[in-house]
């Protein structure tokens, strides 16, 4: 027993024990000032009370039979105060209905009274400040992942997002290789970054590369570098991508995009943590992290041996799926407010809010450019409002997000003045049209399908209305 088993607590831990047995008070509090407690003790449960209504302890050991107090009223009169100090709760009289009525409340441990009471209760006070230094790691990264999120634009309180979340803080201490799959724009390379900046390599490199934005010659002299001479065109010597990572994370993003020579290249690199530049003889060790994202389907590549099945496996050590925007409804409110605060900011706008309509569209449309869309429309939104304009407009938003709105009025109400229905029909044929381009996905043939109109006729539609 040591306050060095607190996980790296920094104060002396504190102790209150509770006994109307003052010999057995005098002698737990010499056995562990000796290991380097703060420890008092009170003879009766009032008395803890006060102390406990004024102090705050690390551990609480507390007898459980006493004149005034018992040991688990005290335990309840503890949380309803909210003292976070583990209880420990000893009897010379055990009973199995006690034990189980005290770890229900949440006592860390029930131990009886015996010649070896100091040992067994050295050892359960060392147990609860190690559960207690974790608990408070624990708590901290979670507040440090939701700082790093926030600053990256991971905004979530749906289901898929809070899961996410405890992944990155399981996985962002350890080494092992991270698969993040999603669709486009879901922010597969925000959580890369959110698991280096949690990790322990944060204050290292951070490197990212596109497999897909690079010729396979090209890609391979960026990920290994070369030597002068290498190749036409090579007049200096070039440190590679790996290489730069050193000792720090690699992202590799689309990693599905790398051809089959490539990727036993990259698994070589994974299993020996040696890199040769191009036109060199010589093998460099590198340290990385590897975490790599794609928005296809892996396993179905394999099957049809368009990646290889040794290569999949190394690098989908520990898979974290993105989920799309639709299916996380919960967040799009939120999402969509962080980037009005941050684009109102960045432009000096007055906005604050979105008007009803608005909001009522964004929540409507299903996003196919998932965060990524969302983040560009709310800033096209914000640089087009008026910078004295207290709200967005749904005119303000894109056309694609605001045609489902239109289609929804088509039956207003006629007003006195009446309305212009020429424009009115022009308004509806056009949002139907973008509608089902996007429900098609652009594929104009099944665009026309789904409004049951020839191809011909959809071709006339979106010539008049400049689809």
């Amino acid at each position: 027993m040591s306050p060095s088993n607190g996980g790296g607590r920094i104060h002396m831990p504190r102790l209150l024990i509770v006994d109307d047995e003052k010999s057995l008070c005098q002698m737990l509090e010499i056995a562990f000032r000796k290991g380097g407690f703060s420890v008092e003790t009170v003879s009766s449960g009032a008395l803890a009370q006060r102390k406990m209504n004024s102090q705050h302890y690390d551990v609480v050991v507390s007898d459980i039979r006493m004149p005034d107090l018992t040991g688990i009223e005290l335990l309840e009169y503890a949380k309803k105060i909210g003292q976070p100090a583990a209880f420990i709760l000893i009897t010379a009289v055990p009973t199995m209905s006690t034990a189980i009525e005290a770890l229900n409340l949440g006592a860390y441990r029930y131990v009886i009274k015996t010649d070896k009471l100091v040992e067994e209760l050295k050892f359960e006070v060392g147990r609860a400040l190690e559960d207690l230094a974790l608990r408070e790691e624990n708590a901290r990264l979670r507040r440090e992942l939701l700082r790093v999120f926030a600053a990256h634009n991971i905004i979530g309180q749906s289901k898929p997002m809070t899961s996410i979340l405890e992944m990155v803080r399981t996985i962002a201490p350890t080494t092992s290789t991270v698969m993040i799959t999603g669709e486009s724009g879901t922010g597969k390379e925000l959580i890369a970054r959110a698991i280096h900046e949690a990790s322990g390599r944060r204050d290292k490199a951070f490197v990212s590369i596109n497999c897909g934005a690079f010729p396979e010659t090209l890609l391979e002299s960026e990920l290994f570098g070369y030597f002068k001479g290498a190749f036409t065109g090579a007049d200096s010597n070039k440190k590679g991508i790996i290489e730069s990572a050193n000792t720090g994370t690699l992202f590799l993003d689309e990693i599905g995009e790398t051809s089959l020579s490539m990727q036993v290249k990259l698994l070589r690199v994974l299993q020996e943590r040696m890199v040769r530049p191009l036109g060199g003889n010589v093998d460099v060790a590198v340290d990385v992290r590897l975490i790599a994202s794609t928005n296809r389907d892996l396993r179905k590549m394999v099957e049809a041996k368009e990646f290889r099945d040794d290569f999949y496996y190394r690098i989908s050590v520990i898979p974290v799926h993105v989920p799309p925007l639709r299916e996380r409804a919960a967040d799009l409110e939120p999402l969509a407010r962080h980037f009005l605060r941050k684009f109102a900011l960045q432009m000096g706008k007055g906005l604050r809010d979105f008007e009803p309509q608005a909001l009522s569209a964004i929540l409507a449309y299903s996003w196919p450019g998932n965060v990524r869309e969302l983040e560009n429309s709310i800033e096209r939104a914000v640089a087009v409002s008026g910078e004295q304009e207290p709200l967005v407009r749904l005119e303000s938003l894109p056309e694609a997000v605001t045609a489902p709105s239109i289609v929804a009025t088509k039956t207003e109400s006629l007003s006195e003045d009446g309305l212009d229905f020429e424009r009115r029909m022009a308004e509806v044929e056009k949002a139907y049209l973008l509608r089902a381009l996007k429900a098609a996905q652009g594929v104009r043939t099944r665009a026309a399908e789904l409004l049951h109109i020839t191809y011909r006729s959809f071709r006339h539609y979106a010539k008049k209305h400049g689809v």
